[in-house]
């Protein structure tokens, strides 16, 4: 994990990545007695959040996201200082959090996601089936860790803390040191709304390392969301397990994000892939969790051109300012540590500057036969290595190297179909999205969307941390057998008050409100009838 300086007080400082220099002390870091306090609050206010219902938690997440809306001048100015992302990308980034949590609001009153299934008693059955109904309820309090490259869309008004509240779970977030001021400005957002839905305590705030090992570790807490580095990413993972009652962690820790060039490919349209390529893994400054740190490219006179063109580009890309001067560091390191392995190229780039906070674009190359696993591990920062494959099957068997990534991407020629068959064939063992003709950089915030993949893109590569499903993460099941009508939940109730959809009898029942739709109505015991 990143600290935004080398201070030996425990005071949390706000610095301006664009020189280096403390603008102002924001507060002090969280002691463990706060953070206790904060997760005994968030416990006690796991019955008001349960009591809102669905309808009550998603008008309190689309009134956190006006109250983000209201404060956006504050924030937008204050993330802008402590990141150099700069307005026109933040501004973008405020309205897709401030969107983010309106849809998940969408989701949660929509109620699939209570994955809600009843089986009727059946006597007749081998062996005999009693009345059994099934739904998913919230884990309780949930430790959000806030990430360094989006203040706003990964960090404490972000994604994890959203599907979190979406699911009913309470919040405590551990503020990134990068950007602490931003997080104080977004946790008063969240929490003007939470107050004046009378559930103050459904989100806290802490700041500090030594407060995130203690989130971590804290009995109450149920289940953690971090984004972030390996190394940060798994020693929090390893405390999370080691725990007398181990509880999930689902960490998006690193990703290399490998991109595929076919000979077609580069045939038809190289030098636009080149730029387009350009974009993606500059795009924040190479600070991007998709970004593309591999290019397999082919051999040949058009994979050579495209290599070329890439390089031209990169040379000619202005130097970018990082996040801290910490990642900057890691940056450079990391980029010495890539132009260092045996047959790398570099064609493109000259030795980060770490005197003024920004990183220059650079650009490497090796063949497919001196590719190794040194140069598998995700980089941060604008920096690419381009693999040159000679044949198809060294490409595949490149490809089936690789360690888990978020993304994989593929470019192929019009019409083309073996190729890239067997291309997706192998990366979809390896990844959690697969990108055609395009670039990975941007995540949809969809009904679909899957952000994760095997490790070390994400520590649980079942579940997202971006789309409907992440409400998921934070819910499990329970069944209740032979119960009385009075006594159940009332999503589990035959008349179906709240209108979730529903499997009854092995039957998938939709809302009462889709019939017109659907041509579907409800049977007296809640089961479809068509």
């Amino acid at each position: 994990m990143n600290t935004a300086t080398n201070n030996a007080t425990s005071d949390v400082v706000s610095v301006d990545p664009r020189t280096g220099e403390v603008v102002e002390v924001v507060g002090a870091e969280s002691t463990p007695a706060e953070v206790a306090a904060r997760c005994a609050a968030a416990a006690s206010a796991v019955p008001a959040l349960a009591a809102l219902g669905v309808a009550g938690r998603a008008a309190l997440l689309r009134d956190m996201a006006a109250e983000l809306e209201k404060a956006g001048e504050t924030i937008l100015t204050l993330a802008d200082r402590e990141s150099a992302l700069g307005l026109p990308r933040l501004t973008g980034e405020l309205a897709r959090t401030c969107a983010q949590l309106r849809f998940l609001a969408d989701v949660v009153t929509e109620g699939s996601h209570l994955g809600v299934v009843i089986d009727h008693a059946d006597p007749a059955a081998v062996p005999p089936c009693p009345d059994l109904r099934r739904m998913m309820v919230p884990r309780g309090p949930v430790a959000v860790f806030g990430a360094s490259n989006f203040p706003l869309a990964f960090s404490v008004p972000g994604g994890d803390t959203a599907s979190a509240l979406a699911a009913g779970c309470p919040v405590v977030v551990k503020a990134h040191p990068a950007h602490p001021a931003t997080s104080l400005a977004t946790y008063g957002a969240l929490l003007n709304a939470a107050v004046r839905a009378g559930v103050p305590d459904a989100v806290s705030l802490v700041h500090g390392q030594a407060a995130g090992v203690a989130l971590v570790t804290d009995p109450r807490v149920t289940a953690v969301a971090f984004t972030g580095s390996v190394r940060g990413g798994r020693a929090l993972f390893d405390l999370a397990a080691a725990r007398p009652e181990p509880i999930p962690f689902f960490g998006e820790l690193g990703s290399v994000n490998p991109l595929v060039v076919t000979p077609a490919a580069a045939v038809e349209r190289g030098a636009s892939i080149a730029e387009g390529l350009l974009g993606s893994f500059t795009l924040g400054t190479g600070q991007f969790c998709t970004k593309p740190g591999l290019a397999f490219v082919p051999a040949g006179e058009h994979g050579t051109a495209l290599q070329e063109a890439l390089a031209a580009r990169g040379a000619d890309a202005p130097a970018g300012t990082m996040l801290t001067r910490n990642i900057l560091a890691a940056y450079a390191e990391g980029v010495r540590e890539l132009a260092a392995q045996p047959g790398v190229q570099v064609l493109a780039g000259a030795e980060p500057r770490d005197l003024d906070g920004r990183a220059t674009p650079t650009v490497l190359r090796v063949p497919g036969t001196m590719f190794g696993e040194a140069l598998t591990g995700e980089c941060f920062g604008p920096v690419i290595v381009l693999v040159e494959y000679d044949t198809e099957e060294e490409l595949l068997a490149l490809l089936g190297r690789l360690p888990g990534s978020l993304t994989a991407t593929l470019h192929m020629g019009e019409g083309e179909e073996d190729l890239p068959r067997r291309v997706i064939d192998v990366v979809t063992r390896r990844t959690g999205r697969v990108v055609c003709d395009g670039y990975p950089t941007g995540v949809a915030v969809s009904w679909a969307m899957n952000h994760s993949g095997p490790y070390p893109a994400a520590t649980d590569s079942a579940h997202t941390s971006v789309g409907a499903s992440a409400v998921q993460r934070f819910l499990r099941p329970i069944a209740y057998q032979d119960t009385p009508q009075r006594l159940l939940p009332p999503e589990l109730r035959d008349d179906n008050p709240l209108g979730v959809p529903r499997r009854v009898d092995g039957v998938l029942a939709v809302k009462e409100t889709d019939t017109a739709d659907h041509g579907t109505e409800f049977g007296p015991d809640g089961s479809r009838q068509v």
